[in-house]
């Protein structure tokens, strides 16, 4: 009886198990992604971190698709901070990983080095991804320190700061 019970027991799940796997994805998703005021504090953030150590930078936050939401530039900064802070985060976002690994790894590994000929990738220091939980939301790039180990800290002090609204 016991094992009779154990059979039905297992051919149940084993029968629900099989109607899951054949069950669609739903056809809409929900996706968390950062907002508009937050990525602004995260810019802002951003630049204050860099200018406490007397360096004037860009910051740029993009979405999780990688779309620009915000974009500060220090006095003083220059023109091409906007355009590195801006490739920073988008190549974070897109590899939802920050850029200063993806650099090293790319340093290290000659396949990975093939990286830099993605259009609009670029392997230097200072893009982080902005994380709620497991889930990337955005990520925040920042680009005009004296190097981008330099603009990978500034960027991290500023999720740091606002990391209790991340959920």
């Amino acid at each position: 009886m016991r094992s009779n019970l154990r059979l039905g027991t297992f051919a149940i799940l084993l029968a629900a198990s099989a109607v899951q796997a054949q069950t669609p994805a739903p056809a809409v998703r929900t996706e968390k992604n950062i907002s508009l005021a937050l990525a602004n504090q995260i810019a802002a953030e951003a630049v204050a971190a860099c200018a406490a150590n007397g360096y004037n930078v860009a910051a740029t936050v993009v979405d999780r698709a990688g779309t620009v939401r915000a974009v500060q530039r220090a006095d003083n900064a220059g023109p091409h901070t906007l355009a590195s802070s801006e490739r920073k985060a988008w190549t974070s976002a897109s590899a939802k990983s920050p850029t200063q690994a993806m650099m090293e790894g790319a340093q290290k590994n000659p396949g990975a080095a093939n990286l830099v000929y993605l259009p609009g990738v670029l392997l230097l220091g200072g893009g982080v991804p902005v994380k709620s939980g497991n889930e990337v939301i955005g990520a925040v790039g920042v680009g005009g320190a004296p190097g981008g180990h330099l603009d990978d800290q500034c960027a991290n002090a500023a999720i740091e700061k606002i990391k209790g609204q991340l959920g």
